[in-house]
């Protein structure tokens, strides 16, 4: 009985202490030191509304915008993930062509023309809210033929990108990218 009694009361402690002590002291500091990232790094329009996180992709179907890489979830958090097609994979094969030749054809491009890798394959998670700032420079003049923009206003859209290009992280983890839903987030601000 005694040892049943010892091992309830330490059942208890512990409860208490990894159940409810650690996880409102860091529930504490992280609120306290670090709020936007401990709630989302959520991105916030004019009136103050909820645009999306600044690390979750997200579908910008109008022209009037950039557009994210493809997403094998469709953009769903719940269901992300990739989607498992290797290489050899002729459904994968078709599927990239495909996106390459949208992805063409939305920015009048020429048939033969490069496209970005990232503007074909979707990222492993489904979620990569980032593209390279040579996918972004192919389709400034699509946005700006679809805002009406005259010269002035596309070299200044143009300058926009070039100021939405962020290093390697640290300076040498990965890739210059543009975060697509902050740079339409300034464009919306650029046309106001």
């Amino acid at each position: 009985m005694k040892t049943t009694l010892i091992a309830l009361r330490l059942f208890l402690v512990m409860t208490l202490l990894t159940g409810v002590l650690y996880p409102l002291a860091v529930t504490g500091i992280a609120q306290g030191f670090f709020n936007a990232k401990a709630n989302g790094s959520i991105l916030k329009g004019a009136q103050n509304q909820a645009l999306g996180s600044e690390l979750l992709a997200q579908k910008f179907d109008s022209v009037i915008y950039f557009q994210s890489r493809p997403s094998a979830c469709d953009y769903g958090t719940v269901a992300s993930g990739a989607s498992n097609k290797g290489p050899t994979s002729k459904a994968l094969q078709d599927l990239v062509q495909e996106r390459r030749a949208a992805f063409r054809t939305t920015n009048g491009l020429a048939a033969g023309q490069d496209v970005p890798g990232e503007m074909a394959f979707a990222s492993g998670s489904g979620l990569d809210p980032h593209i390279s700032p040579e996918a972004a420079r192919l389709q400034v003049a699509r946005v700006a033929k679809a805002r009406a923009y005259n010269d002035v206003q596309t070299q200044a859209l143009t300058q926009l990108v070039e100021r939405a290009v962020e290093s390697p992280q640290f300076g040498i983890f990965g890739q210059e990218r543009i975060n697509v839903l902050r740079l339409n987030m300034a464009l919306d601000n650029a046309s106001k």
